[in-house]
């Protein structure tokens, strides 16, 4: 027979691992971990991989989209700019690419070289239909079906969150840049500096 101790301890593991499973956030709850390869060509799991328990901003982007890229990729490398070193340490940034089957590693590579992307700002592509999952799943979708299915039409925004905290919002990808910074500190802040 067991002990009231040994019960006790029992009982306490399976708290433990329930509250573990609890703290799965949102977006891990629903986000296939679906393969996707970096600009680099390195294959890695979305969620796995990139986003569980860190922090992170993803976008959705055309390679090549014409007039309508380009001024929003240059409002987030000024984010970029101000965030500095904690890009790729405390922070992770991904643009996800709406149209797989022409943005191969080697296109977003030319991509980011192109505008002068720091490391820290992860381009990513896979198989058609797991970008599509992923595009679903996070929430990227025009509400109107018709206008959903011109690719053209998808939404600018700039998902932010902590996954460790299951705290996540959304802005314009458009905002400005030190606005864009200030939301995402408050969802990592910087660790103090030492007072002599």
């Amino acid at each position: 027979m067991m002990g009231a101790a040994s019960a006790g301890f029992a009982l306490m593991g399976r708290v433990a691992a329930a509250a573990t499973v609890a703290r799965k956030s949102v977006i891990g709850s629903r986000t296939p971990d679906v393969e996707v390869v970096t600009q680099d060509g390195n294959k890695v799991h979305f969620y796995d991989d990139l986003v569980r328990g860190k922090v992170v901003l993803i976008n959705f982007f055309f390679a090549d989209c014409g007039d309508l890229c380009p001024p929003t990729t240059a409002n987030l490398l000024q984010m970029q700019d101000l965030l500095g070193d904690r890009l790729g340490k405390d922070i992770f940034m991904y643009s996800l690419t709406l149209e797989p089957e022409h943005d191969s590693p080697q296109v977003l590579k030319h991509y980011l070289e192109k505008y002068g992307v720091k490391p820290g700002w992860t381009f990513l592509t896979g198989a058609p239909e797991a970008m599509e999952m992923l595009r679903r799943t996070l929430g990227f979708i025009h509400p109107d079906p018709a206008a959903d299915a011109v690719r053209l039409n998808h939404t600018g925004i700039l998902l932010y969150g902590n996954d460790s905290l299951n705290r996540w919002s959304g802005c314009s990808a458009s905002t400005e840049a030190s606005e864009i910074v200030r939301l995402v500190s408050w969802l990592a802040p910087a660790a103090p500096t030492a007072v002599p």
